[in-house]
């Protein structure tokens, strides 16, 4: 059996890149998302090897001296994120594809693992204005969050040449039946 190849979906947030996976995963190309792993706490909602792999901060950073993370960031002060490798090997080796939804860093750092196997696709808001107006109308964040996410989109966008594929989130229809189009191509190869 054939070992699946990766997808790689980073992003701004409030570019739609959440929104275009899931779609993919809805789509018959024997997709499987890739499950990151967290030293934060769960939320009430959150099932363990659904939504994340919930680890203490010691077994966090056992992992990281032991070389089981692709790719992994201390987001805030004792807070992990992180691929593990097993996760990626796990569905590969069972013929599917990885789908991952990363930041831009955790992104090219999977593509760098895995070069020509993976594929490395930034979604692109049209404008900061836009993705701000994104983030506005989430009505989730505060003004103080908002501006900070923004900050954080536009040195994130200088990224954005670094990847195999920039696809602009104009109109998500459009940018849906684009994404199907790349998808398709990189998979036949």
């Amino acid at each position: 059996m054939q070992k699946g190849k990766l997808l790689i979906f980073s992003a701004p947030s409030g570019a739609g890149k959440t929104t275009i996976v899931k779609h993919l995963l809805g789509k018959d190309f024997g997709l499987e998302f890739s499950v990151s792993a967290t030293s934060r706490a769960p939320r009430s909602n959150e099932k363990h090897g659904k939504d994340y792999y919930f680890l203490t901060t010691d077994e966090f950073k056992e992992r990281i001296d032991n070389q089981e993370f692709l790719e992994w960031e201390e987001v805030y002060p004792g807070i992990f994120y992180g691929t593990l490798l097993s996760e990626v090997e796990r569905i590969r080796s069972a013929g599917k594809h990885v789908v991952f939804d990363v930041d831009v860093v955790g992104g090219l750092n999977i593509k760098k693992y895995y070069r020509n196997e993976a594929l490395a696709v930034f979604v692109q808001p049209p404008s900061v204005e836009v993705l701000r107006n994104r983030l506005v109308n989430r009505s989730s964040d505060s003004p103080e969050v908002i501006a900070t996410r923004v900050a954080k989109a536009e040195y994130e966008l200088t990224f954005a040449p670094k990847f195999d594929v920039i696809l602009v989130n104009d109109r998500i229809d459009d940018a849906f039946n684009e994404v199907e189009l790349i998808v398709s191509q990189f998979l036949s190869k």
